[in-house]
């Protein structure tokens, strides 16, 4: 069947969140805050541990009292809020602004890297005529973050769980990515690094891909197979 369109998730698949220590460490510096340097280690491994970093580790265990809103993390954006800086505040950490510090410094674009081969797989196809959209489970609008690394002119839509009110891998977040892009669904290919959120797409008809969710240095052209599957 001949690919006519293209659904990319963010993160682990475009893009890679920072470390926990880099994380950590940006917005202590911004706090003018300075610790030795074995208690951030220790902290950013803990938090890391909690699940903290959205885009990051999963949580080891989520308490009681944050499983629902974990559960539904990405429905609206308070939600998704709350849940983070749920797990944040698991860890007693010097300054307890520092919860809402972290949470804003994950939706800025210096928290992020586009994976090495990002620009070039969105530039071709969209050179080749291919719709691309982004499909995302996040709680904030990413738009910003594509702009700043030069992306956002290779995309041609975004659908956000938290703009829908659902959440993959819900078979109607896939065909509200499909409809933006005017494509039929068996002409689609879905691209993603999470094995049950993406596989929804299959749901409705669409081609899947799967990515390995690695560091940017260890995942240089893990995108370009794409190019090869759109032929």
């Amino acid at each position: 069947m001949t690919i006519k369109g293209v659904l990319f998730d963010f993160s682990g698949t475009l893009l890679r969140i920072e470390s926990a220590e880099s994380w950590l460490r940006a917005v202590l510096t911004e706090a003018e805050l300075t610790l030795p340097e074995p208690e951030l280690q220790r902290l950013a491994a803990a938090l890391e541990t909690a699940g903290a970093l959205p885009g990051g580790s999963s949580p080891a265990s989520v308490p009681d009292q944050l499983a629902d809103l974990w559960t539904h993390r990405d429905v609206d954006a308070t939600g998704h809020r709350a849940a983070f800086t749920g797990l944040s505040r698991q860890v007693e950490l010097p300054d307890p602004r520092l919860h809402d510090a972290l949470y804003e410094r994950h939706m800025t674009a210096a928290a992020w890297q586009p994976y090495p081969d990002a620009h070039e797989v969105l530039a071709e196809l969209r050179e080749r005529g291919i719709g691309v959209a982004v499909i995302s489970n996040i709680g904030w609008d990413l738009r910003p973050v594509f702009r700043a690394h030069g992306l956002d002119a290779h995309v041609d839509a975004y659908v956000l769980s938290y703009e829908h009110g659902v959440q993959k891998p819900a078979p109607e977040l896939f065909a509200a990515a499909c409809d933006a892009l005017a494509v039929a669904p068996e002409h689609v290919l879905m691209v993603g690094d999470d094995r049950r959120a993406d596989a929804g797409a299959a749901q409705i008809g669409c081609q899947v891909h799967f990515v390995d969710h690695l560091p940017t240095a260890e995942r240089p052209d893990g995108l370009r197979p794409v190019l090869n599957l759109v032929k």
